[in-house]
């Protein structure tokens, strides 16, 4: 079984799930502008977009934008490390730190959604 794919440094990694997370953010935002925009046209066009927001499907959907903007929040602090302070010697520590941080933040987020 070939699994030399898989053995890329952390660094790499955690470039990857940056960018995949900012382009999950970046398409759940007009999506959110859509729902903010229905409270400008009333109360009860709003009110029919946030009885959707029930939905186990869209429950899991914002748990997966909560987990991303933690991720890209973590990541992105690990690059500003590595930039202004020059710790390059630490991008393992970092990215353990920061992945670390995004399986704690999804964690914390899924048990609020479950209670």
């Amino acid at each position: 079984m070939r699994t030399h794919h898989l053995q890329r440094p952390s660094s790499w990694w955690m470039y990857l799930i940056h960018r995949v997370s900012g382009l999950a953010l970046a398409l759940f935002l007009p999506l959110h502008f859509l729902v903010l925009g229905q409270a400008l046209a009333g109360a009860a066009p709003l009110q029919t977009v946030l009885d959707l927001t029930r939905a186990p499907l869209v429950r899991t959907l914002e748990w997966a934008v909560v987990v991303a903007l933690a991720a890209h929040l973590a990541a992105g602090l690990r690059v500003l490390c590595i930039e202004f302070f020059a710790w390059h010697a630490l991008q393992k520590t970092l990215s353990t730190i920061a992945i670390a941080f995004t399986a704690l933040f999804g964690l914390a987020y899924l048990l609020a959604l479950i209670r």
